[in-house]
């Protein structure tokens, strides 16, 4: 009898009005009310029920059978699943902020945009005191974390432990894995493509085959890593991608001031910088700084403190924004077309059109643009050209979107406030009528 079977048989099955009612109780315990109780569902089979976007966090799931389970946008902070069955769950956008997964099975589950910051999804072994106070481990069927072929696109493993984890072909696409410990995890054939795992601990992780295109792995550990036959290209380490800085004719804050000077005096002092192709990292970062017109193609600037910095009709085509505070920042007319902005803070920033004289606006370009998660609540993208940019779970909630140009654009799971939407399907009608649709 495999483990899965065994597992099922093992388990009280409830029905949909049990479970409904145990979790009102549990919501009443959290929220303070008289007569709650905190729902323990261990050892119970909830399969194929619906408890999405419920508040059971704390609640005991140890070693229930969830198969098929409905825990879509469910809060489940600090649950415990030790050794439960999660086969084909649905934990898409579910929140489980240091949740107890080990020794639990996801196979094919859906944590698509699931907060997991520190969960401890390591094996699970169940020990025992002896009688000279030592633990001894016992047998039993929970073994490693199983995810074969989970989606987890998006989701947030940051500081969350997989030691050991079975992830084979799992989907981890442009997932924030910041300081995860992957140690001795099998990802052979996994999806990793712009996967955030800076400072990541993979020492002897198998990554034979995996899909690691243009992830971030700057101070991870690769000891004894396995990485035959992964694609690596575009990945950003701890190298220099690009020019360095020593290579620049001055110090950089010498090149800064004399941009600045150029930029007050319209050109009669100072001098423009030229960034083109250098890696910025090693600067830490620019807050304020004032660089309009500033030509910086293809520069690095991942992870960068860019708090309000002034880049009015900046040159940033495929330049790598990733992870940079862009919050406030001054891109109105910005040329940003095929850049990386995935995961970038551009709350309030302003991408609006650029006034270059009584009769001409230039709007900000971000043409192909990869903005996969990127945070532009209140931002100012009128007129915005976002065509054939990749907004997939983007929040653009409160952000002005008065004929901005979306004609293209990947929106899956954009988050927009209602008069944003309003705004922007009176725009997509008006394109789609002067088009003859």
């Amino acid at each position: 009898m495999d483990r899965d079977k065994a597992h099922r048989i093992n388990c009280t099955k409830l029905t949909e009005k049990q479970v409904t009612a145990a979790a009102a109780r549990h919501e009443m315990l959290y929220s303070g009310r008289v007569g709650g109780a905190r729902a323990v569902f261990a050892f119970c089979d909830l399969s194929g029920l619906d408890l999405s976007g419920r508040n059971l966090a704390d609640a005991d799931f140890t070693g229930a059978y969830l198969e098929e389970t409905n825990f879509a946008g469910a809060k489940l902070d600090c649950a415990s699943f030790f050794g439960a069955s999660l086969k084909r769950a649905n934990l898409a956008g579910a929140s489980l902020r240091r949740a107890d997964m080990r020794g639990t099975s996801l196979r094919g589950a859906n944590l698509i945009g699931a907060d997991l910051y520190e969960a401890d999804l390591r094996e699970g072994k169940i020990a025992e005191k002896g009688i000279a106070g030592e633990l001894k481990i016992l047998q039993h069927d929970v073994g490693p974390t199983e995810m074969p072929a989970a989606l987890l696109t998006g989701a947030n493993l940051e500081r969350a432990k997989l030691s050991g984890a079975i992830a084979i072909q799992a989907d981890f696409t442009d997932a924030i894995m910041r300081n995860c410990r992957l140690t001795r995890a099998n990802l052979r054939r996994a999806k990793l493509a712009g996967a955030n795992l800076e400072g990541a601990d993979l020492s002897g992780c198998d990554l034979a085959g995996a899909d690691l295109k243009g992830a971030v792995l700057v101070g991870a550990k690769l000891q004894f890593a396995t990485l035959e036959g992964a694609d690596m290209s575009g990945v950003l380490t701890d190298a220099i991608a690009g020019k360095p800085l020593s290579s620049l004719s001055e110090p950089l804050d010498a090149i800064l001031k004399s941009h600045k000077r150029w930029a007050e005096t319209q050109g009669r002092e100072g001098q423009p910088a030229d960034f083109t192709g250098y890696d910025l990292r090693a600067a830490k970062g620019m807050p304020h700084a004032v660089l309009p017109a500033l030509i910086a193609p293809r520069a690095v600037f991942y992870g960068l403190d860019l708090t309000g910095v002034r880049l009015q009709g900046a040159q940033l085509e495929g330049a790598d924004l990733r992870c940079a505070k862009l919050t406030g920042a001054d891109l109105r007319g910005a040329n940003l077309k095929n850049a990386k902005i995935a995961n970038a803070d551009m709350r309030d920033a302003n991408l609006g059109p650029l006034l270059i004289s009584n009769e001409r606006l230039l709007p900000a370009r971000l043409e192909r643009a990869d903005a996969r998660y990127t945070d532009f609540r209140g931002a100012d993208l009128r007129q915005t050209v976002l065509a054939e940019a990749d907004l997939a779970y983007a929040n653009l909630t409160g952000a002005k979107l008065r004929a901005t140009d979306f004609r293209g654009a990947i929106l899956q799971g954009i988050k927009l406030s209602l008069d944003a939407a309003v705004e922007a399907i009176f725009d997509e009608t008006r394109y789609d009528a002067a088009a003859g649709g």
